[in-house]
């Protein structure tokens, strides 16, 4: 065996190991973490904030994407069992539901990003525009045109015969494999991560405003006053503007790798990805559902209020 094909096997064997005992326990943390949130935020101090509302979305969304995609890649890449090989419907469901929830997560992130720009606004009016019904609504209507936009994945990917007797679950040759190229590329590589940063950084500067003067009370239609509001901000509103931007760095730091593996796949396409470049992007991938599997932990560490409502459930204060 030459020296290069050991230093591949080597690659097969690290990348074959990494899902087969990493694989489960971070499926294990990402569950836990995802229901632990779940039951924080749905609490009755807390799930009337719509910050807590895109959270609780949030959370949703990567239990879905643990449980389905990431359960699918352990089967396939740990311990080679692959379903959508022989299962056409199978084959379909798992890259609909990958693409689906795989962007879900960051669009509700995104949302409350969003949300906190608005909330440590200086200026009242805009304050008032953070409400549970602007959540629901951007969420509900999110939601269902990223459902129907990736309704593509139903229809262009095909169980391929790709050597005689073998047989793989994967998107059709041609035009479509470029629209996907560009979509990971300019949405999930590059736009995505963006608007995170972007948000985050307005998020700062709004809180550095607010520091430096004092908003005046003024009187909502509610009969409070945007006063109550400031001093709401200080408190549990600040939380959460702290839990979404460490949780905007988790996503963005975890993602990288696959990012750089993503753009350098576009550069490569046309000689073709080697096994070092699958290696690449299976490892890119695994660090990727880090994000998604231990958020719950990063809040108990920065966010005293998390830490307190955990408290209270566990220990049934």
């Amino acid at each position: 065996m030459s020296s290069s094909d050991g230093f591949l096997t080597s690659l097969q064997s690290i990348q074959t190991n990494l899902f087969r005992i990493g694989g489960p326990i971070l499926m294990v943390f990402g569950v836990v973490s995802c229901i632990v949130s779940l039951i924080v935020f749905t609490q009755k101090n807390l799930r009337k904030s719509p910050c807590s509302i895109y959270l609780i979305a949030v959370n949703i969304a990567n239990f879905l994407y643990i449980t389905l995609s990431l359960l699918l890649l352990i089967l396939t890449t740990g311990y080679g069992i692959d379903p959508t090989k022989s299962n056409l419907f199978m084959c379909r469901f798992n890259y609909y539901t990958t693409y689906l929830f795989g962007i879900l997560s960051p669009f509700y992130l995104i949302l409350a990003s969003i949300d906190r720009v608005l909330v440590t606004s200086s200026n009242a009016r805009t304050r008032q525009r953070s409400t549970p019904r602007l959540a629901y609504i951007c969420i509900g209507c999110g939601t269902l045109f990223w459902m129907l936009f990736h309704c593509h994945a139903l229809i262009l990917v095909d169980i391929q015969e790709i050597a005689p007797g073998y047989f793989t679950c994967s998107f059709r040759a041609g035009p479509y494999v470029v629209f996907l190229g560009y979509y990971s590329l300019l949405i999930k590589a590059i736009i995505v991560p963006l608007l995170m940063i972007v948000f985050a950084i307005w998020t700062a500067k709004n809180i550095r405003k607010v520091r430096q003067r004092r908003i005046a009370p003024v009187t909502t239609n509610t009969g409070n006053t945007a006063g109550n509001s400031e001093r709401s901000f200080n408190s549990k509103d600040r939380q959460f503007v702290l839990m979404v931007v460490v949780d905007i760095c988790i996503y963005v730091v975890c993602n990288t790798m696959l990012y750089v593996v993503v753009i350098y796949y576009q550069i490569v396409q046309n000689t073709g990805f080697t096994q070092i470049g699958i290696f690449l992007k299976l490892v890119g991938s695994f660090l990727s559902y880090i994000s998604f599997c231990i958020v719950c932990y990063a809040y108990l560490l920065i966010s005293k209020t998390f830490r307190k409502e955990v408290k209270r459930l566990f220990f049934c204060q």
